[in-house]
């Protein structure tokens, strides 16, 4: 992070600064908003969250001679720290971060979509590092707070940055869109994830489509042709459209698609500056989709046929999505379990529907559908039932309704479980050697446990 002066600071965020004399000598070059990581030169945001409030640890902060502090409860400064008052801490993260992107006139990426925009955002980012230095969300900090701390680690260095961003409400993305400014707009589809907050499918494209609020004709939208809400959004953007697609083959597009097992699939990128075949690192058609985004992105920022190639071959994903581990009891893992909504835990069920032997899915609850739950955890069970899984456990709220649509389609192989824990102690042991197991649920059911535990499984 570039050093920021503490006025400089306060004048981004309009702080009131509270300090032990008149003379500030202390720069920031790190910003936090987990008290254990701040240091010397450190800025502590105290932010107020729904389980704790930041400002219980500022004096900690002060005797341990963090640099600064931005609070919004008038304290006394201590140990010569500055204290940097402010209406809403949250909000001046944010004024902050938009100051500080502000001193770099590098393009900026910006990334959302309703399925697999983290898995998109770390292909675009393997392929633009080919040529330049580059800067990208890691994991999955892309809200309110995770992207002004993407931001606040560009360094001059940087010549590009790829921005994810994340939503489930109306102007979240306006919001986060006011402060990275990206040059390059990216949705990689708009499905039914956080329908609950949002009403309906034109809802959620309206708030993805906040991603081009600031943007004007000299702005590039790159969007999935194949994907029917983003195709009604034609001629009524400021920014240029750039299309990439499978079956509606405009723009940028890939045919001559072959599935390498569980490992790899290959395809031919055709684009208007030629055409070049592939390989991606990991199974599934809508990683193609993935590639051709990343694709897109590369040949606006002037990368080769080659480069591309080059850097999507490279690709290696963040981790629990679609991680594939081979255990020692003879069992195949499919980790995909960071998150889930229907047309993911779709995408992973073809997945692995190619999987040599008995073909087993672990699925859990699907968060954020709202009256939509019942009928979109049934679609999914019914859709396990005709690619063909062998069995199928499912486990938390909604496995019932899940559970009632495979055995509609003709699965008999199905057990519920409330717990993850009663599927441990109830149904784990029915697992057998050879099997290939698909592992996948929303974030908050913390199906990471379940992965440790089948490692564990002899």
């Amino acid at each position: 992070m570039k050093t920021l002066t503490i006025q400089e600071i306060a004048q981004a965020t309009g702080a009131k600064i509270l300090v032990q004399d008149d003379t500030i000598v202390k720069n920031i070059s790190h910003v936090t908003q987990d008290s254990r990581e701040a240091k010397e030169n450190s800025l502590f945001v105290a932010l107020k969250g729904e389980n704790t409030d930041g400002h219980r640890y500022v004096t900690d902060c002060m005797k341990r001679g963090v640099g600064a502090c931005l609070i919004e409860q008038e304290m006394t400064p201590e140990n010569g720290c500055a204290l940097l008052l402010v209406e809403n801490t949250q909000t001046a993260l944010l004024q902050l971060a938009k100051y500080y992107r502000s001193l770099f006139s590098i393009p900026v990426v910006g990334i959302t979509g309703s399925v697999g925009k983290t898995t998109t955002k770390d292909m675009v980012a393997s392929v633009l590092q080919q040529k330049y230095d580059t800067l990208w969300t890691q994991g999955n900090y892309n809200n309110e707070i995770g992207v002004p701390l993407t931001l606040f680690r560009l360094e001059d260095h940087h010549e590009v940055a790829v921005i994810e961003m994340g939503m489930n409400h109306f102007d979240e993305i306006h919001r986060l869109v006011d402060v990275a400014r990206p040059n390059i707009g990216l949705i990689s589809n708009v499905g039914v994830a956080h329908i609950e907050y949002l009403g309906s499918r034109e809802g959620i494209l309206k708030a993805k489509c906040e991603l081009f609020d600031f943007m004007d004709e000299n702005g590039i939208a790159i969007l999935n042709a194949d994907n029917d809400m983003l195709q009604t959004v034609e001629g009524k953007l400021k920014p240029s459209i750039v299309w990439f697609g499978v079956e509606n083959q405009k723009g940028i597009f890939a045919d001559h698609i072959m599935p390498l097992g569980l490992e790899q699939t290959k395809c031919t990128l055709h684009t208007p500056k030629g055409e070049i075949e592939i390989t991606i690192p990991l199974p599934g058609a809508h990683m193609v989709s993935n590639a051709l985004s990343a694709a897109a992105v590369g040949l606006e920022l002037g990368l080769t046929l080659e480069q591309i190639r080059d850097g999507i071959a490279n690709f290696v994903p963040t981790k629990n999505r679609m991680s594939i581990m081979s255990l020692e009891n003879g069992m195949t893992l499919l980790n995909d379990v960071y998150n889930s909504n229907p047309v993911s835990a779709k995408a992973s069920l073809d997945i692995l529907q190619q999987a040599k032997g008995r073909k087993v899915a672990i699925l859990g609850f699907m968060g954020e559908l709202g009256e939509y739950a019942p009928q979109m955890h049934q679609e999914v069970g019914a859709y396990a039932a005709q690619v063909g899984i062998d069995v199928l456990f499912c486990i938390g709220k909604f496995s019932d309704c899940m559970a009632e649509g495979a055995k509609q389609n003709g699965l008999q192989q199905v057990y519920c479980y409330d717990t993850q824990q009663d599927f441990w102690n109830q149904g784990i042991h029915d697992l057998q050697k050879g099997d290939t197991i698909l592992l996948k649920a929303s974030r908050s059911m913390g199906f990471e446990k379940t992965v440790e535990k089948l490692q564990g499984v002899k």
